[in-house]
């Protein structure tokens, strides 16, 4: 959060839009898509585990040509984990993060020109959907990637200037109610990010894919959906 003096390293992305559907595929391309990802399912022994939500929506996403063929992202806010994904779906690393303190799959508008001190608890929420990222500088001169720029929502590396919050033992805690505390950026392990989303983000206009924790899934990403309905 905190937009003002922050910046961008690329232009605007407003017109990069998912490709579209063909019009004439919608129920044949789901069953070729659900064909797809049952060739690339996870084996049974993942079934349960953190990364399965998070892996689900990768393979959709490659299968139906969402990720255009590039690497991406995906945020599982129901387990405060980053997924780092190849071009191909394949899962290359993965990691704790922390949230929005309040619970929420959409920003409150007009949140990214308010001042921090004027969020409202039950507004700091980290909005889900798919995003176009934008690598850029904050008022700080830090380097962030923009999850949505005109909402002030970044991913960063995790800051720990008040150590009140006790931010490091919260990634290192294996509770996820404690990986809520931020005003709705993504805050990451400084190594995981120098390592895994900086070559991926951090230079280029990337994507990221952050999963609903009170919406469906289905409901924020249209090529999740077997019946084709946006």
């Amino acid at each position: 959060m905190g937009r003002p003096g922050a910046r961008r390293l690329t232009g605007s992305l407003a017109q990069d839009r998912p490709p579209p559907r063909p019009a004439a595929a919608s129920r044949a391309f789901f069953l070729l898509l659900a064909a797809a990802c049952a060739a690339m399912a996870l084996p049974a022994s993942a079934a349960g585990k953190p990364e399965a939500a998070a892996q689900q929506v990768a393979l959709a996403a490659v299968a139906s040509g969402d990720n255009r063929a590039a690497p991406f992202g995906v945020v599982d806010k129901r387990s405060a984990r980053l997924f780092m994904f190849d071009s191909d779906g394949r899962l290359r690393a993965s990691s704790p993060v922390l949230l929005g303190s309040a619970k929420g799959d959409d920003s409150v508008p007009g949140i990214g020109t308010r001042p921090i001190k004027d969020i409202r608890p039950e507004e700091r929420t980290t909005p889900a959907g798919r995003f176009v990222t934008e690598p850029g500088v904050n008022a700080s001169g830090e380097d962030v990637v923009w999850i949505d720029y005109d909402a002030a929502v970044s991913m960063h590396r995790v800051r720990t200037s008040n150590k009140s919050e006790r931010r490091l033992e919260r990634l290192a805690s294996p509770s996820i109610e404690d990986n809520r505390i931020s005003y709705g950026c993504i805050n990451v392990p400084a190594r995981f990010y120098n390592e895994q989303v900086k070559p991926v983000l951090g230079n280029r206009a990337g994507l990221v894919y952050v999963l609903p924790e009170t919406a469906s899934t289905e409901r924020r990403f249209p090529f999740m959906d077997p019946n084709g309905k946006p």
